[in-house]
């Protein structure tokens, strides 16, 4: 798996992809860019990074550009969000999971049925994680400009997973994270760490039984043909980040720097959270009607589910480790006060 430009993956470029001209040329050159993403063609993830190039252009008067390369044309989740923080790649938009892998502590945003609706993670996140996340960045080499979203993860595979003993004794591909190995292990299955590249081969090939995935990138990637039977556990409302390799952001104008930043104002989290949750009730249909099979689980059904996995959370903080406790902390303050 990451505006949704937020979302996904990667601006890359040379000596921190600042394409500068040579002196004589560097008042009329423009800055660019490279964008790399994850985001598949025709899809909301790719509006909005488009959305995204013109807003920056926009703002800059044409001084800077963001050249964007969808459908990881320029490497996996996994591999470029290192190249971020090494300073191979000057930013991206990447899946809270793979933002993990620079800063595990945000992994805890994926414990399975840690929310209780999507309100109030949206306040939680919004309002009581931006700074202490935003520290946690910092001290990777990277700067946290803001959130995004991925979507509502759901299992997937070739049967319907009602239950949680359903999933006992599969393959299942996991993201390559502690929380989300500790998820597949605590309901009886054996994780795989796998990057969405190889999603598709692993279903054809057996390597994997089972799966969980956004309705979005489900549909399009062509895994709804290999895995063709959703169920909807929806236990997990994955967000994205954005993040921009500190040196390379520390060389822009502060003109550059405010268009950058500025998207965040003229397209808030909150409106990319709506499109992407509004596009996934359309792509649910589009799958039934391509005879794909869509299993909704009773009310009973899902708090048996949550009952499963509530055990693993303790081991899940331990095993992050860093400061988890303390984002743990941050996380349930914000419960509280959000449900206030």
């Amino acid at each position: 798996m990451a505006p949704l430009w937020r979302l996904v993956p990667g601006l890359t470029g040379a000596g921190l992809g600042l394409a500068w001209a040579g002196a004589a040329l560097a008042q009329s050159a423009p800055v660019e860019l490279r964008y790399a993403t994850s985001a598949p063609p025709k899809t909301v993830w790719e509006m909005q990074v488009l959305r995204f190039q013109k807003q920056v252009e926009d703002a800059s008067k044409g001084s800077l550009k963001i050249n964007a390369f969808l459908n990881s044309q320029l490497g996996s989740e996994q591999d470029t969000v290192a190249q971020v923080a090494r300073g191979r790649i000057d930013a991206g938009g990447y899946s809270v999971t793979a933002g993990s892998l620079l800063v595990p502590e945000i992994s805890l945003l994926n414990i399975p049925f840690l929310f209780k609706d999507q309100t109030e993670q949206d306040c939680v996140t919004d309002k009581h994680l931006t700074k202490i996340t935003s520290d946690l960045f910092v001290k990777k080499g990277v700067v946290f400009i803001g959130w995004s979203e991925v979507g509502v993860a759901d299992i997937i595979g070739k049967k319907p997973y009602v239950s949680p003993d359903d999933l006992k004794g599969l393959r299942a591909r996991s993201a390559p994270s502690k929380v989300a190995g500790y998820m597949w292990s605590q309901f009886g299955a054996n994780p795989n760490p796998l990057p969405v590249t190889e999603w598709n081969s692993a279903f054809q090939t057996g390597l994997i039984d089972v799966a969980d995935s956004a309705p979005t990138f489900y549909f399009f990637s062509g895994l709804s043909k290999l895995a063709p039977v959703v169920t909807m556990t929806q236990h997990q409302d994955q967000g994205g980040v954005v993040l921009v390799n500190k040196a390379a952001f520390d060389k822009l104008s502060e003109d550059h720097k405010k268009a950058l930043t500025d998207t965040g104002t003229l397209t808030p989290a909150a409106q990319l959270r709506a499109e992407v949750r509004g596009f996934e009730a359309k792509i649910r249909e589009m799958h039934k009607a391509a005879g794909g099979t869509i299993v909704e689980l009773t009310p009973q059904q899902r708090t048996v589910w949550r009952k499963g996995i509530e055990a693993a959370w303790p081991k899940m903080i331990e095993a992050v480790g860093g400061e988890a406790n303390a984002y743990w902390k941050a996380i349930q303050d914000g419960i509280k006060a959000c449900s206030a």
